[in-house]
C-alpha cells in the first residue's frame, strides 16, 4: 500500500501541473486506463485471499476517487481557462451589421385586398365571404339568370361532375356575386322583409380563360349595398369615393355608361380618366383632355328586383346598388404591372421586386377622409 500511496502522490502532483487538456489526458490513462496503474492494483484484488482484499480494496478504490476527484477539477479548471483566451482572442464586432436572414413578402394582391378592407371599413362597409365550390342556384339562378338565360354564355365556368342532393349543378364561382345572395338570405332570415345591407365581398373566383390579362383563377372584390331610397348617385359617390383614396389622387374623374347585366336594371360600365406615362398607365384626369383616354374599369348598377326578392327582401321597400371589379387588375394599376399571369408564377425574383414588407403594410398614405 505504501508502493500505491506514492503513485498517488505523484500522480496529483502531475495532475495539478498539467498544462493542457492534453497533457491532463495523458495522466488519466496513466492512471485509469486499462493498463493505469490503479487499474493494475484493481487487477490484483482477484489474486488476493479473502481478508487480504476486505482490506485492500477500500484502499484502493479510494486513491482511484481522489485522482479521479482530481482529474475531473483540474479539467473544469483548464476549460475555463481556454474559454478566457479564446474570448480574449475571438472579439466580436457589435458595430457591424447583422448578417441579412432571408424573408418572405407580402404579394401584391394580398396587400391590395387590405387596402380594399382598410378603405370600405371607412366608409362602414363589412367584409363576407362564402364558399368557392358553389351551386349554380346561387352563382347564377338567384342572380335573375335561369337555365335558359342567354348571360351564362358569358361566363366559361369549371363545372364538376357532381350534383347537389336538391339535384343543383356544382360549379367553381364565376364570380363572388352568391356571397350577396348568401349574405341577403342571411339578414332576410334574421329581419324578415329586409334590412340595410353595406358589404364587400373579395376572393378567389374561376373561369375557363388565359391570357396576359386573365387567367383561370384571378380575384374580384363586389359591393353591395341595399336601404332605402338608393339610386346611382350614391353608387358614383361610393366609387369615386373609393377609387380616389385608392390610387391616392383627388383627380379621379368617372364617366358611367348605360350596359346590360341580369343582376342589376339599370347597369353600368364606369370608365375612369387615364394616361400613359413612361409607359404606364397611371389613372386619373378627365378622358377627353389631351393625352388622356378612357379606361374601362368595373361594371356595376341597381340591383336588379328579382334579385332582391330572391334574397328576401321586398323589393318594393328596399332598393340598392352593386359593383365588382378585379382585384389583380387594380394592382397592376396602381403598381405599373403589365401581365396577370406572372401573378401566379410564383417566381421569387418577381416576389422580390413587387411584394411588400409585411411591416409595410397598409401602404396608403391617406384614407378615406383625405380624399373626400
Amino acid at each position: 500500500m505504501t508502493e500505491l500511496t506514492s503513485q498517488k502522490d505523484a500522480a496529483l502532483t502531475a495532475i495539478a501541473g498539467a498544462a493542457t487538456l492534453d497533457a491532463l489526458e495523458e495522466q488519466r490513462l496513466a492512471a485509469l486506463g486499462k493498463k493505469g496503474w490503479v487499474s493494475l492494483a484493481l487487477k490484483t484484488l482477484g489474486q488476493m485471499s479473502p481478508e487480504e482484499r476486505q482490506e485492500a480494496a477500500p484502499a484502493i478504490q479510494k486513491v482511484r476517487a481522489e485522482v479521479a476527484d482530481a482529474i475531473d477539477a483540474k479539467k473544469g479548471e483548464l476549460e475555463a481557462a481556454e474559454l478566457e483566451a479564446q474570448l480574449a482572442s475571438e472579439t466580436i464586432d457589435l458595430t457591424l451589421p447583422a448578417p441579412m436572414i432571408p424573408k418572405g413578402s407580402v404579394h401584391p394582391v394580398s396587400q391590395v385586398m387590405d387596402e380594399l378592407a382598410e378603405i370600405f371599413a371607412d366608409l362602414g362597409f363589412a367584409v363576407a365571404t362564402g364558399p368557392e365550390i358553389e351551386d349554380d342556384w346561387h352563382n347564377f339562378t338567384a342572380l335573375n339568370m335561369d337555365e335558359s338565360h342567354p348571360a351564362r354564355a358569358m361566363h366559361d365556368t369549371f363545372y364538376f361532375p357532381d350534383k347537389t342532393g336538391e339535384g343543383k349543378d356544382v360549379l367553381l364561382r364565376t364570380h363572388t356575386s352568391p356571397v350577396q345572395i348568401r349574405t341577403m338570405k342571411a339578414i332576410a332570415a334574421a329581419n324578415p322583409g329586409g334590412a340595410p345591407v353595406r358589404i364587400i365581398a373579395p376572393g378567389r373566383v374561376y373561369r375557363s380563360d388565359s391570357d396576359a390579362t386573365h387567367t383561370p383563377m384571378f380575384h374580384q372584390v363586389e359591393g353591395l349595398v341595399i336601404d332605402r331610397d338608393i339610386h346611382l348617385g350614391h353608387l358614383k359617390w361610393t366609387l369615386e369615393t373609393f377609387l380616389k383614396a385608392f390610387f391616392e389622387r383627388e383627380d379621379i374623374v368617372l364617366r358611367l355608361r348605360p350596359s346590360y347585366f341580369p343582376f342589376t336594371e339599370p347597369s353600368v360600365e364606369v370608365d375612369v380618366g387615364f394616361s400613359k406615362q413612361g409607359g404606364r398607365w397611371v389613372v386619373g384626369g378627365h378622358g377627353d383632355d389631351e393625352g388622356h383616354d378612357w379606361m374601362e374599369l368595373l361594371g356595376s348598377g341597381m340591383v336588379n328586383r328579382r334579385v332582391l326578392e330572391m334574397g328576401g327582401f321586398d323589393a318594393d321597400q328596399w332598393q340598392g346598388f352593386a359593383w365588382g371589379l378585379g382585384v389583380d387588375r387594380l394592382a397592376m394599376l396602381k403598381y405599373g404591372m403589365d401581365d396577370l399571369r406572372a401573378f401566379f408564377d410564383g417566381d421569387p425574383r418577381w416576389l422580390a421586386h413587387y411584394g411588400f414588407a409585411a411591416a409595410d403594410q397598409p401602404t396608403l398614405s391617406a384614407g378615406v377622409g383625405a380624399a373626400s
